[in-house]
């Protein structure tokens, strides 16, 4: 007789911002598939996440579009109270929406650091306590995903903003997690390596990424679907347990690897 897959996340509603691509559009689907209604979440691209709403729909799940800037607060809380609005309440957060540029340290603008801290920092902080408080009104506890990054490990070079940032937010998790246990509301994060998203062709070419790829130990970068499995555990009651922790998806990227530049 053949298994029945349990679906982890029937009966959950799940927002996650940054969703209309890669990691976040990755996590979207994930969700859904694991049983949960979900919330897109983008900056601005409201047909994109329409897109995404779509798919979701066509698996049996609710979906809901929130359009707005994490780096905008009364944005973030707009769209918490539209995803709870339209889905009837909040049971997840993947807080995976960020903004990273690459430039040496001497050449940075007060800018350059401020746009990348506004989303990447600022919105997760908007984000999670926005949701936080939702959670706790509904006194039935909930989780919270943070797509941070092995960047908050790893100084990489021309990325000092984002590095900035990505450390940051996991002490931050860690802050929010131990004042969060009361509200039974789960706090942890994904740290992703070299993922195959549209974001990376800002900074390479295809062909390259796909050279520098199979140079990695596992040989290959991550697909969104990597780090999706690992949001979808961590929301999922097999996580119950777990709080306050970093799970690292990177297939060996924090190894020494000399050869990749």
């Amino acid at each position: 007789m053949m298994a029945i897959a349990m679906e982890k996340l029937a009966g959950k509603v799940a927002l996650v911002t940054g969703a209309n691509r890669g990691i976040g559009k990755g996590c979207a689907l994930e969700m859904a598939r694991q049983g949960a209604d979900v919330a897109i979440n983008d900056k601005s691209d409201a047909q994109q996440a329409a897109q995404v709403a779509e798919e979701i729909r066509r698996m049996g799940r609710r979906a809901a579009v929130a359009i707005g800037d994490v780096a905008d607060r009364q944005a973030v809380e707009a769209a918490v109270k539209e995803t709870v609005g339209q889905l009837g309440r909040l049971d997840i957060l993947v807080a995976n929406a960020a903004y990273s540029m690459r430039k040496p340290f001497l050449e940075l603008t007060a800018k350059d650091m401020e746009d990348t801290l506004a989303v990447t920092l600022w919105g997760v902080f908007h984000s999670c306590q926005f949701a936080a408080r939702q959670m706790v009104s509904q006194n039935q506890g909930g989780s919270i995903v943070i797509i941070s990054s092995v960047h908050a490990l790893l100084p990489i070079v021309n990325a000092l903003p984002y590095n900035t940032a990505k450390a940051g937010v996991n002490h931050m998790a860690r802050t929010m997690a131990n004042e969060l246990t009361g509200h039974r509301i789960r706090v942890n994060v994904i740290e992703p390596g070299w993922t195959d998203t549209p974001g990376e062709r800002k900074f390479m070419p295809d062909e390259e990424i796909r050279r520098q790829g199979k140079l990695l130990p596992l040989g290959r970068l991550a697909t969104p679907e990597d780090i999706a499995k690992g949001a979808a555990f961590l929301a999922s009651s097999d996580a119950s347990y777990i709080t306050g922790s970093v799970l690292r998806i990177d297939g060996g990227f924090v190894f020494p690897h000399p050869e990749i530049s």
